[in-house]
């Protein structure tokens, strides 16, 4: 179970958002520099396998799969001197490099070694540690047990559950080690700032459904012999989660903001390099003239409709009653995916795998770990032919008073046209695929990684496929803007205390037309599941959008969409700096 402090940034990721954890794929036709950067990275890997096994057999980097994260001492100096040797490494190899996209990698390499460091010192520096145990092993134990993990690789679960329950020789259980870290933590410094109230009261409440989750996994599997390691661990989950409610929860703070330099540090980990008011400027002005086209989509869907107002909200909540039946919701996103698929290669807009996307409802307990609609990636390292799968939500799972909010967002025909093109294709699905049939370096594909470079293809994605849609289709695709755009003014306003998290979700229902478990989530990503991710979309479309009219205005007619399209996969998940510098210095030039 990786703990935020101790692990690389790409990690610290795909714990907060269940999504995203990206390598490398050795493909058949991999040309040298890939090799040789690649052997640069296992610098990197290595230390990241060291301190977050788990993370790095979820990557599909191999040896790790039976070894779990040792919480029975604080790593956390020892961690710092092997990142820094790493650094000191990659910097000699640096200035002996001569390629110039090897020593980008290098530079990628270094600068997310450092932005750990940066982030575990902060860590440190203000935060009593919480670890939502029940939640990280309930993500162990999906990721291992993922379908399109081989059976062999499966088993070694078995071994892990015996670790983290203090089963095994030198093992105690991973609960009691969470609990002196803590102790020795508040010890240390008693000043450190508790996790957000609202935080650790959906923790408690998510805990077990998230222990019956992991059961209902086990169950299912062909695995032999779990029964005492889980016995043993809800047992042993079920008095952590007592031991959150009395000493956690009694020192949660009431206010959800973070430290300035905390959120500022969390904008730039998710890849946001300019200040929180020059982001808000930007997004207030986008979103009114998002706004402005809604009402006139509105307007030509009422007069076709013979609806009598006319506005965006009402017209909207008229569609939203269209709700599709539980048992039609796939057949449904199946079908406007092949819409889709049909429509991209008519209009040439990118080049499409011939196999078919994986779409799927998730389960009670993947919902409570992660609320919004999402993609399950694949493994790139040691890929055996599989792909990610678009994973659909039902709604928030109950708040700590026992309140169930369900989502009317996607379960309507208007609204499965952009959240496909978005997770399935040509979004996040297609990026993967990519990724995994063309081959990319592992500095491109994990230590690059940051949620500017993937959500900005994905937002991207939608705007490309907008305009093929049917009018009730573009309505829903702008509001999915409109909320990105809110997000970006929304997410810095609440933590920079200018709106309560009760104005965020009371906006988003009344000005964007969520639906309150929607509202709930949203309002929940920016105080505490992840302040400053929900940013990243927005201010990732920005910076795609320009550097393709960057090329557009350089290529003038010879500008060929699916080319650039391609093209701007093919790089793997670099940042928009670097992709700007691509398309300029190499795809202008060979269209020329």
């Amino acid at each position: 179970m990786s703990k935020p402090h101790t692990t690389i940034r790409t990690i610290r990721a795909a714990v907060a958002l269940a999504m995203l954890s990206l390598c490398a794929v050795v493909s058949a036709a991999e040309p040298a520099w890939v090799t040789k950067s690649n052997a640069n990275a296992k610098l990197v890997l290595k230390v990241m396998a060291k301190y977050a096994p788990e993370g790095a057999s979820g990557l599909g980097v191999d040896g790790y799969d039976e070894q779990i994260t040792d919480l029975s001492r604080d790593h956390f100096e020892q961690t710092n001197k092997d990142i820094r040797a790493v650094i000191a490494e990659l910097q000699k190899r640096r200035k002996a490099e001569t390629d110039v996209k090897i020593r980008q990698d290098i530079d990628i390499l270094i600068g997310s070694a450092e932005d750990q460091m940066r982030a575990a010192g902060l860590e440190r520096k203000y935060f009593v540690p919480f670890d939502n145990l029940a939640d990280q092993l309930f993500g162990v134990v999906r990721q291992t047990l993922d379908p399109r993990i081989p059976k062999e690789r499966q088993k070694t679960l078995l071994v892990r559950l015996q670790k983290y329950a203090g089963l095994a020789k030198g093992y105690r259980p991973s609960t009691e080690l969470a609990v002196e870290r803590l102790q020795e933590r508040l010890k240390a410094n008693t000043n450190l700032i508790g996790p957000f109230k609202d935080e650790v009261e959906q923790a408690i409440n998510d805990s077990p459904t998230l222990i019956k989750g992991i059961k209902d996994l086990l169950s299912k599997s062909e695995l032999q012999g779990w029964e005492p390691s889980f016995a043993a661990l809800e047992t042993q989950l079920t008095a952590y989660n007592e031991h959150v409610k009395k000493q956690i929860l009694s020192r949660a703070r009431k206010d959800h903001r973070l430290p300035a330099e905390v959120y500022a540090n969390n904008l730039r980990q998710f890849g946001v390099d300019i200040s929180p008011q020059e982001l808000i400027a930007k997004a207030l002005t986008s979103f009114a003239e998002i706004r402005n086209q809604m009402n006139i989509t509105a307007g030509l869907i009422a007069r076709e409709r013979k609806l009598a107002n006319p506005d965006y909200r009402a017209v909207m909540a008229e569609l939203k009653k269209q709700q599709v039946a539980p048992e039609q919701v796939m057949p449904l996103y199946a079908d406007r995916l092949a819409q889709i698929e049909a429509a991209v290669r008519a209009q040439n807009i990118v080049s499409l795998p011939a196999r078919k996307a994986v779409i799927r409802m998730a389960s009670t307990a993947e919902s409570a770990a992660q609320p919004a609609p999402h993609m399950n990636p694949p493994r790139l390292i040691g890929n055996t032919g599989e792909y990610g799968e678009f994973v659909l939500t039902a709604g928030m799972p109950p708040d700590a008073k026992g309140k169930t909010l369900a989502f009317d967002d996607f379960t309507h025909e208007a609204a499965t046209w952009t959240l496909t093109a978005h997770e399935a294709r040509p979004g996040h699905e297609l990026q993967f695929a990519k990724m995994i049939e063309t081959g990319v370096s592992t500095a491109r594909a994990v230590f690059a990684f940051n949620s500017v470079n993937v959500e900005g293809w994905a937002l991207y994605a939608e705007a490309e496929m907008q305009p093929y849609e049917p009018l009730d289709g573009q309505l829903f695709a702008l509001q999915a803007r409109m909320q990105r755009a809110a997000r970006a003014f929304l997410d810095p306003m609440v933590n920079l205390g200018e709106i309560t998290p009760e104005g965020v979700k009371a906006f988003l229902m009344d000005e964007v037309g969520l639906s309150e478990g929607m509202a709930t989530q949203e309002m929940q990503r920016y105080t505490f599941r992840a302040p400053g991710q929900a940013t990243s979309y927005f201010y990732g479309y920005q910076r795609l959008m320009e550097t393709r009219q960057a090329a557009e205005v350089a290529l003038r007619k010879k500008f060929n969409r699916q080319a650039f399209n391609d093209f701007v996969l093919a790089q793997g998940l670099v940042p928009p700096g670097l992709l700007r510098q691509a398309v300029l210095q190499e795809f202008v030039p060979a269209q020329r």
